[in-house]
């Protein structure tokens, strides 16, 4: 990726055993998760409970 440009989190978590970067549960402990979102069961939600979409995700990040 190019200098600059942040990575979105995946709308939702894959359960895999080694997580990927994009990986919202990862995000969030590693505190690189957008402003104004959350995980909640493995799935990314906004703070406020509004729906998660990818284009205001991209403006977030």
């Amino acid at each position: 990726m190019a200098k600059g440009v942040k990575k979105l989190p995946k709308t939702e978590c894959c359960e895999s055993k080694k997580k990927c970067d994009r990986c919202p549960l990862r995000m969030l402990k590693d505190g690189t998760l957008p402003t104004g979102y959350t995980v909640k069961r493995r799935k990314l939600v906004r703070v406020d409970g509004g729906k998660v979409s990818k284009k205001q995700l991209r403006k977030a990040a």
